[in-house]
């Protein structure tokens, strides 16, 4: 009954589904769903799936109650692939759901003692094997603390993190943020704490190296107090376990934390129902062949099960634990390495177990057709343009950015004038700083920019060469500014939907002019070597004499012994004519180059 002491209306839902689909469910506008989902802490975009329980909140508040949509049979396997897994243990026998272990994801800054805390834990030389002592993989382990089993990920960075949250898959119940009492709050501690937060994780903060001499334990308290996270001790609600991983003290006081918090949580899991779980890491090995490493989340695993992942599948045909050591099954929260699938998995896909290979190349063929329809029904690339085709759209309501500057002077400033800013109007959509931090744009900025739609902002920096690759490939915008005050124009003029293109000049070749010969009565003609690129005709021209720009404009004339040509290549020498400049030198520098209108922000 609602508050009116009418009945509530009851409407069936999926396990997931887009905020669009919910909308259209609801006949309301996709905006008032994302603006109930922002009110009860979840940023979604219209195309973002969201579990049962999300949904039911905003049905809850729009006076509506949600009930589970019964499904048929053929379909169950497609319902394991949920960006919240946890929902499919509601179809499990609730009488057959058991506590199950933990499972722990180590994250911090480089050099702060996440290896050296897991070695310690379980009393192993991880570290010492290690190329310089740093985390080259992903490893999942097994240790005993009082009698109770927790599950520890290692793994590498954030980016792996991140990979299983923008799947839509979550890997663990609890991340233990390392930070180094001597050394403080870093740029990839704060990158850990946004990549927890986004995956709605439960955190407890691992003040490692207290036995150093300069360590400065409140110091520290303080800084991750001014980010938000407020210690206990403080009347916070995140628990600070100071501890020294080298001299092995407060690991005990940490396990007790890790126990005390997952007792809190509902880690619950069927044994002996349907299996399915995360893939942790895969690699292609020479003798083996495809090696994946899966945590097992709900049901047993065996050796001669069919497993998909993803768009991949295959029999298992060998199964070895944490320690190297083959085994027949696995259980939940157990992770396993496992021989026999046909592909390489992605890191972060769910996966499950279906009774033949067959029925599992029947569900990669729908979920290759479904993958094919998504992508052509809309391209999430974080750009200006498709930006504000969102926003007319109603899909968007904030531009979510990821600000990187070379020094903390120039961060600070940018940050606080840029969160203020509003598009006003009708439709005011603001700006939301996703995550910002000192030094180059990196691969776990693509990552995190990817899983939430964010654009980058460079201040005096730019991308490495491998995180330039990764965003290509993602499709992510990364804008480089050198004038604080073009920088928040720019974003400004964005908001309103007012920044024009831009011309972009984009070199195509480069030449050496070697020698110089008259052409006419009063012209000269230039010959010259191509040293990169091709030098085309139809292209603009500068001539680079001394640094500086002699001359910009429009080829006369390209030719190859005596011939007129269109282009000519690395390596080849040709004459070159320029409409309107004749007065060449030995040792010029000819730039050959087009013009780009750019809209992307």
């Amino acid at each position: 009954m609602s508050e009116n002491g009418q009945e509530t209306k009851q409407i069936e839902l999926p396990v997931s589904i887009t905020v669009r689909e919910l909308a259209q469910t609801l006949d309301a506008s996709p905006i008032e769903i994302i603006k109930t989902l922002m009110a009860n802490g979840m940023m979604a975009n219209i195309n973002q799936e969201i579990d049962f329980d999300t949904a039911a909140i905003v049905l809850a508040e729009m006076d509506f109650e949600a009930i589970p949509l019964q499904i048929e049979e053929e379909d169950d396997l497609d319902q394991v692939e949920i960006p919240v897994w946890r929902k499919k243990l509601e179809e499990e026998d609730q009488q057959q759901l058991e506590r199950r272990p933990p499972v722990v994801a180590i994250l911090g800054h480089v050099d702060h003692g996440k290896t050296t805390l897991l070695d310690a834990i379980r009393n192993t030389t991880v570290a010492a094997g290690e190329a310089g002592g740093i985390t080259q993989h992903i490893g999942a382990y097994q240790i005993e603390h009082n009698g109770k089993t927790i599950t520890f990920l290692d793994t590498p960075g954030h980016a792996a993190f991140t990979a299983m949250r923008a799947r839509g898959a979550q890997g663990a119940d609890i991340v233990v943020l390392v930070v180094a009492a001597d050394d403080g709050v870093m740029p990839q501690t704060e990158e850990a704490i946004a990549h927890t937060r986004a995956a709605q994780v439960s955190m407890i903060v691992a003040l490692n190296k207290i036995d150093k001499d300069n360590a400065a334990p409140e110091q520290v308290k303080q800084q991750l107090s001014d980010i938000g996270i407020v210690p206990d001790d403080w009347d916070g609600d995140t628990i600070i376990v100071p501890i020294s991983a080298i001299e092995k003290t407060g690991l005990e006081d940490l396990m007790e934390a890790i126990l005390l918090v997952s007792d809190d949580l509902d880690i619950l899991a069927n044994p002996k129902g349907d299996v399915f779980g995360t893939v942790i890491e895969a690699e292609l090995t020479r003798g083996r062949g495809v090696m994946a490493t899966l945590l097992v989340q709900n049901g047993t695993i065996k050796v001669g099960d069919t497993v998909i992942a993803g768009t991949t599948c295959g029999r298992i045909k060998a199964m070895f634990d944490y320690t190297g050591k083959t085994t027949k099954q696995a259980g939940p929260s157990v992770p396993v390495s496992v021989m026999g699938l046909s592909e390489v998995p992605k890191a972060g896909e769910l996966f499950g177990v279906v009774e033949n290979e067959k029925t599992a190349r029947e569900q990669i063929d729908k979920r290759q057709l479904r993958e094919e329809k998504t992508a052509a029904e809309i391209d999430q690339t974080a750009n200006l343009e498709q930006l504000f085709e969102r926003v007319q759209a109603g899909e968007e309501e904030e531009l979510r950015l990821i600000i990187k500057a070379d020094v903390q002077g120039s961060l600070e400033p940018i940050i606080s004038s840029v969160k203020d800013l509003k598009s006003g109007g009708e439709q005011d959509i603001g700006v939301k700083v996703i995550q910002s931090g000192i030094g180059m744009v990196g691969e776990n900025d693509i990552m995190l920019a990817s899983a939430t739609n964010a654009i980058i902002i460079g201040f005096n920096v730019g991308p490495d060469s491998a995180a330039k690759r990764l965003a290509d490939t993602e499709g992510i915008s990364i804008r480089k500014y050198k004038v604080i005050y073009h920088l928040i124009d720019d974003i400004e003029k964005a908001l309103k939907g007012m920044l024009e293109p831009v011309e972009k000049k984009v070199l195509v070749g480069r030449a050496e002019v070697l020698a110089v010969f008259p052409s006419g009565k009063y012209d000269q003609v230039a010959g010259c070597r191509v040293e990169s690129g091709e030098i085309h005709r139809n292209a603009k021209i500068r001539v680079i004499r001394d640094g500086k720009v002699a001359y910009e404009g429009d080829i006369a004339s390209i030719k190859r012994h005596k011939d007129d040509v269109n282009e000519v290549r690395k390596g080849f020498e040709c004459g070159i004519g320029l409409k309107d400049f004749s007065s060449f030198e030995e040792g010029d520098i000819l730039e050959s180059f087009v013009i780009e209108m750019v809209s992307e922000f």
